[in-house]
């Protein structure tokens, strides 16, 4: 079997192809440049030229053949292009998640196929399994990988089974500590090499200059919210008593509409601010302020509230607090954010979120769920973040994913991935990946 090795000059995807290679599989490497701009770039992070060098190197050490691919067109269409859009509705992208779904087993597989490759691998920390089906057509799982600080199922959660039927994971059943370890005995010339951080392929970048390649940069108005707003509104105290109904009688107790209220991000936009003039100094001169408003205060300026993302606590600028501030909420319309001062704000926690119809997406047809249905499940909202308890309902409305403890900065436009429950009589079962959906407004 003739198999294509995305060799990125990191030290996964490294040992991916010496283990291939040792397996007897026919292993040929292919590096992909998908990002020329330097723009917004932070200088030294993940720069492609040097990744390029040193997995030619690797290739070479190992005995493989190696080529290059340009498809920097093809990644702009598919993922910045698609990034810029979200970012100007006020909605945070993963580009992660659609560079593997849009180029790695899309474009990528297409060149490797087209140079005589039955499969593609990655160094992915995920594990495939293949299982028959009740229609009795055999597919395949999407499991997490068996280290569980490194497990990247999420960044797949957007696969369908043609793209993992062409997939291995070579190192899906390691631990990050015997990749290394097996690179150093191996002499491979990655061993050492950091992990990349930042935009898949793009690098370490800063966001608001990247961003302003595209999106224009306009001053608004950082507005913090004050705990008063949540006393007297109505909303906030009809979804503490929809949340006490659903803890106490069951999620299935709510109607769509009931749903779709605790899945819809507050509305902020009712608080106003008033100005007044006043004489100041010995010689009056006549001055004007805002009114005091007790549910919140204009607390600083933006340069483009589509910069900023729920939960960001870094750029904000804005001094004067016994605790950190984070965006509790962006308006774009009104070219507004909203803060909260405090990691335990409340304007920084819900416990539902909502996938549009069209947007949910099945692993297997044969997890799929018709409206009515339910499903306990383990869930996240971002990589890294450990799963979370939660229940699935599907509706005619879309896919509500309803956690047991209220999830912070849950963000739109970012994905949830939802697991199957592990097998509590198997210390060593990872569950399979049902699905995910991008979290809509």
């Amino acid at each position: 079997m003739k198999v294509c090795v995305g060799l990125s000059g990191g030290v996964d995807s490294s040992v991916a192809a010496l283990l291939l290679k040792r397996q007897g599989y026919d292993v040929f490497a292919m590096f992909m440049q998908n990002w020329h701009d330097t723009e917004g770039t932070l200088h030294g992070d993940c720069e492609w030229e040097e990744d390029k060098f040193v997995a030619e190197l690797v290739a070479r050490k190992i005995g493989i053949p190696f080529y290059f691919v340009d498809l920097s067109k093809e990644y702009r269409q598919r993922v910045v292009d698609y990034m810029f859009d979200e970012y100007s509705k006020g909605r945070t992208p993963n580009p992660d998640v659609l560079c593997n779904r849009e180029i790695k087993f899309d474009a990528f597989l297409k060149k490797a196929r087209a140079l005589g490759a039955d499969m593609v691998a990655t160094g992915h920390y995920c594990r495939k399994e293949e299982v028959t089906d009740p229609d009795g057509v055999k597919r395949w799982k999407l499991l997490e990988g068996i280290d569980p600080g490194k497990d990247q199922s999420y960044f797949l959660c957007q696969l369908n089974q043609e793209q993992l039927s062409r997939a291995l994971f070579p190192i899906g059943g390691m631990l990050k500590s015997e990749v290394r370890s097996l690179a150093a005995e191996a002499d491979l010339p990655s061993a050492d090499k950091k992990d990349s951080q930042g935009i898949c392929f793009v690098g370490k970048v800063d966001l608001p200059v990247f961003l302003q390649q595209k999106l224009k940069s306009v001053e608004g108005d950082v507005v913090e919210v004050f705990d008063a707003w949540y006393r007297e509104s109505e909303r906030y105290a009809s979804d503490c008593a929809l949340l006490g109904k659903a803890r106490a009688e069951g999620w299935n107790t709510l109607s769509d509409g009931e749903l779709l209220q605790l899945s819809t991000p507050f509305d902020y936009s009712g608080i106003s601010f008033e100005t007044e003039t006043y004489r100041s100094g010995k010689h009056h001169i006549k001055k004007t302020r805002y009114k005091a408003n007790p549910y919140g205060i204009i607390a600083g300026r933006h340069e483009g509230a589509q910069f900023y993302t729920n939960g960001q606590r870094k750029g904000l600028s804005i001094g004067g607090h016994a605790r950190p501030l984070f965006v509790i909420a962006t308006d774009i319309a009104r070219n507004r954010i909203y803060v909260g001062e405090g990691e335990d704000h409340k304007g920084l926690f819900r416990s539902v979120l909502r996938i549009e119809p069209g947007e949910v997406h099945w692993i297997r047809p044969a997890l799929e769920m018709k409206a009515g249905e339910s499903r306990r499940c383990r869930a996240r909202i971002r990589y890294r973040q450990p799963l979370q308890d939660a229940l699935l309902l599907m509706r005619e409305g879309g896919l509500f994913l309803c956690f047991d403890e209220p999830q912070r900065s849950i963000t739109p436009g970012q994905f949830a991935a939802f697991h199957a429950l592990p097998d509590p009589s198997d210390p060593y079962d990872a569950p399979e990946l049902l699905g995910s959906g991008v979290i809509s407004l």
